[in-house]
């Protein structure tokens, strides 16, 4: 089963925010996850993140591959992915 951590976008029309969530990457963005470890908010000044790094480094020690802009999120979280 090929794990990702991605984006799940929520919110209205032109007021995106999104959740971090680890899913099988057969599923589709807004589809079914495994676990929720965070949310991204990039519409609020400053950008809102919070991230269970905890939890994100222990899927990526499991073998969970994150995206780029998930990879970028969790260098500026603190977390080692």
């Amino acid at each position: 089963m090929p794990v990702r951590i991605r984006l799940k976008r929520m919110g209205g029309k032109k007021k995106p925010f999104y959740r971090i969530v680890v899913a099988d990457s057969r599923f589709p963005r807004d589809g079914r996850f495994i676990e929720e470890i965070g949310y991204y908010n990039p519409t609020t000044q400053p950008t809102t993140i919070k991230v269970d790094t905890e939890k994100a480094d222990e899927w990526i020690s499991k073998g969970a591959l994150p995206t780029d802009t998930v990879k970028a999120i969790l260098a500026k979280a603190g977390s080692e992915g």
